[in-house]
């Protein structure tokens, strides 16, 4: 019998009713009982935060998954066997050559999942409804398992082997939980013995200083363990200590893990992880924020509020429809079914976005008042609007969290808010996010501060073009399965939507593990006004010769993608992959060039020349501005997830592909693209805009500089890779613009500095200007007249954030 629960399903399985507990109180003095107290309310209401509450257990969805709670701790009970080395015969703990290896991060994640099946069986025995509901048989063998592990593996004695979270959080986590639920069956001695454990692999020390492995997430999670170490075994002092350790999560940083004040979250140092180790923290700090609210050790530092602030600022951009956006959930978009359980739930960005939303509702209710109605806004259209994967319908959504969401969906003095307009970027994580009505998109990149992709623990082997300019894009009722329906496992690595690749055959994991390797680039960033941007990559490919200029103009009804510069001496064939949609099982979606129907076969191929124009049935559209040569096409394409996740599962997954890309050929010296993307246009409507030819035009596309203007749309926006002059604009040095004319005689003018590195700028608009309205204080004088001239100080400490001018035309 194995269990579904992954390295971080510990935490998001700890969330669940609570019944009454007893609690023995000291008679000896006022003050020692009125502390007994308080560490026995504090343990009821973790018992209600693990359990949960506000839920009827005979009412569905939670009759349904309490009798399959009761049904897996039946079958845990009877496969429960004690014996040296293990707790249960398939999850072997005894490492026979302790390290840090490997093979023994398998066996310390053995101990971690023994600790998590007593967990389930601790769960079984506190909800109502389970079948199995106070049995005495159960807590007789929660107990001696308990003992068992205590004296055979995580004991006061024993050095820890493995992986260090195993030890350090998963463990003593799933073992603090346990004993709260089971505190009214444990002896002094008990408590005295589990206690001592935790003290020794999580001493105080874990959290003596911000670094390592104790910054972000997993700071949060320590202080759990801690506080929970503190009300287990009655310590005020383990609990202040962790109180006061959450502080340092709280500020922005400008550096490694933690959150910015752009809305970036990044963990492992060089990783963007909002959705993956960023849904972790906040999870943490809404079940630590809700157990001491009201207690002696309640959490009042001031700069809690930039985790309150973050909500809508750092994670609601990367929700859509109830999906959290693979861009920033690092190696967690690896993790499928496991090859130990054929059983367990797929994970995928719906399974990892509906966590964020309960995690939303439950920090909300030590938030303002005004803050807590709107996230229950943002919570109900996310929820209403997952017709792909319903939240209720969510089998590894724990119970404790489906019923937070649920009273949400219920009450009726919510009014769901729908999804925003406009664009987000996130400058200190080399991140984007563009929404517009009927559809969202997402771009990835990579810098000196910012790694390709993560791999390690076996995890996310061929993640290697993740971040080559990947752009993600779903829409509003359809294609949110896109990347949710075994895309990972099946997808061409090489060949990722939006990317600039080389053929260059890579191994698993190249680059090195945690977010290792990373490209020795300053230049990758943009500009934004809210509504549009202008971005740009500059790309140097991963153990490869590749280099290109990658530009993205985002509008309201498409994304304008240019490329130039594209070389490589790699002896391969290099690509840019216009777009590489799943199609999933059938694969029928038609397919149309130039008004031309092509065939619906498996596999087809065929290379396109003089292509103006292309359509995806129930996709969107691509437009090639003056024609271009695309390949095309058809394949089933076979996967495995343990071809990508060491730990995944073996079955064959097939899944039919359409893919658009143009071959810049072996070794290209000044390869170029350029293409629109339409998200859910007809192909009516993609015809028509190819038909359009003054609706673009691209200004340049070089090495040196790329850009566009829309005039219809009053915007241009340019890339100057080097200064420059392109259309009406003049550049001293490298920078970011992007300018949009307003229909009231207004323009804004928004400047970046990418590259973090000018002293100086100065940049000319040949357009008549009769005055400056607003300017930031990087703005150190500002002519107008004929022409606008603006210069610009010293631009390195603005973090590549967009200097925003607004002007009245002459």
């Amino acid at each position: 019998m194995t269990t579904r629960w992954s390295r971080r399903g510990f935490l998001t399985a700890s969330t669940a009713s609570a019944l009454a507990l007893t609690v023995p109180v000291p008679a000896a003095g006022t003050a020692a009982a009125a502390e007994a107290d308080e560490f026995a309310t504090l343990r009821a209401k973790w018992r209600t935060l693990v359990l949960g509450e506000g839920f009827s257990p005979t009412a569905e969805p939670f009759k349904s998954r309490l009798a399959e709670l009761g049904s897996t701790a039946n079958e845990l009970r009877a496969a429960m066997a004690p014996a040296p080395g293990s707790l249960w015969p398939d999850l072997v703990y005894a490492d026979p050559e302790p390290d840090a290896d490997q093979q023994s991060y398998g066996y310390s994640g053995n101990m971690h999942a023994s600790y998590g099946r007593l967990h389930t069986l601790a769960l079984a025995y506190s909800r109502p409804g389970t079948g199995l509901t106070g049995n005495s048989t159960l807590r007789t063998a929660i107990l001696t398992g308990l003992d068992h592990l205590y004296t055979d593996v995580y004991n006061e004695n024993r050095a820890r082997y493995g992986n260090w979270y195993s030890w350090q959080i998963g463990a003593p986590q799933a073992l603090l939980d346990v004993c709260v639920l089971m505190y009214d069956s444990l002896t002094a001695a008990q408590v005295a013995h589990y206690c001592s454990a935790v003290d020794h692999f999580v001493p105080d020390s874990a959290v003596a200083s911000y670094t390592g492995t104790s910054t972000g997430a997993n700071r949060v999670d320590l202080c759990r363990v801690l506080a929970l170490r503190g009300i287990v075994g009655a310590s005020a002092a383990k609990v202040a200590l962790a109180r006061d350790a959450l502080s340092p999560v709280f500020p922005y940083v400008t550096s490694g893990d933690g959150l910015y004040s752009d809305g970036s979250f990044v963990q492992h140092t060089t990783v963007p992880y909002t959705g993956s180790y960023g849904s972790v923290l906040l999870g943490g700090l809404g079940m630590l924020f809700a157990l001491l609210n009201g207690s002696t050790w309640a959490v009042t530092d001031p700069n809690r509020q930039i985790v309150f602030d973050a909500v809508e600022t750092a994670w609601a951009p990367f929700l859509y429809n109830g999906l959290v956006m693979d861009s920033v959930s690092g190696r967690a978009i690896s993790r499928g079914l496991s090859a130990a359980d054929a059983q367990q739930i797929q994970q995928d960005d719906h399974l990892r976005g509906h966590p964020v939303l309960a995690s939303i509702v439950l920090l909300g209710q030590g938030a303002s008042a005004a803050e807590n109605a709107r996230w229950r806004g943002l919570v109900k259209g996310w929820l209403q609007r997952d017709y792909y994967s319903p939240p209720m319908n969510d089998p590894a959504l724990a119970l404790p969290q489906l019923s937070r969401l649920k009273s949400v969906l219920d009450d009726t003095a919510v009014t769901p808010v729908a999804e925003p307009n406009g664009h987000r970027l996130f400058p200190n994580m080399a991140r984007a996010t563009h929404r517009k009505p009927g559809w969202a998109a997402s771009l990835s990149m990579a810098d000196r501060r910012i790694t390709y992709y993560e791999t390690g623990n076996g995890e996310n082997l061929r993640g290697w073009h993740t971040g080559s300019g990947m752009l993600y894009w779903w829409g509003d009722t359809f294609a949110n399965g896109q990347y949710s329906d075994a895309f990972w496992p099946t997808v061409d690595p090489y060949r990722l939507p939006g990317t600039t690749a080389s053929r260059k055959v890579l191994a698993d994991a190249a680059g090195g593990d945690w977010g290792a390797s990373l490209p020795d680039v300053n230049w990758v960033g943009g500009a934004t006004d809210g509504q549009r941007a202008a971005i740009g990559q500059y790309v140097k490919g991963l153990q490869s010769t590749l280099l290109a200029k990658k530009s993205w103009f985002f509008l309201d009804d498409t994304v304008v993608c240019l490329g130039a510069g594209i070389r490589c001496t790699d002896g391969t064939r290099v690509e840019t992959t216009v777009d590489n949609r799943n199609l999933g099982p059938v694969g029928n979606a038609p397919f149309t060039v130039n008004g031309a129907t092509k065939p619906l076969a498996y596999p087809w191929s065929e290379t396109l020349t003089g292509a103006r124009w292309a359509h995806i049935g129930g996709h969107g559209g691509y437009v090639f501005p003056g024609g271009a040569t695309v390949k095309a096409l058809r394949e089933a394409r076979d996967g495995r997830w343990s071809d990508i996740n060491k730990g995944g599962s073996t079955t064959v997954l097939n899944r039919k592909y359409l893919t658009l890309c143009v071959d810049h050929g072996t070794d290209p010296a000044a390869a170029t693209y350029a293409y629109l993307l339409m998200p859910g246009a007809t192909a009516a409507q993609t015809g028509a805009r190819a038909d359009a030819m003054g609706w673009l035009t691209v200004l340049a596309n070089t090495d040196d500089q790329q850009g566009v203007a829309v005039p219809s749309l009053g915007f241009t926006g340019v890339n100057f890779w080097f200064g420059g002059t392109v259309g009406s604009l003049v550049a001293s040095d490298p920078c970011c613009v992007m300018i949009q004319e307003r229909g009231d005689g207004r323009a804004v003018i928004c400047v970046s500095d990418p590259m973090r590195m000018r002293t100086g700028l100065t940049l000319t608009w040949n357009r008549a200007v009769a005055s400056v309205t607003s300017k930031p204080a990087s703005v150190t004088s500002a002519t107008t007249g004929s022409s606008l001239r603006l210069t610009f100080g010293d631009l390195r400490g603005t973090a590549g954030a967009t200097q925003r001018v607004t002007v009245r035309l002459g």
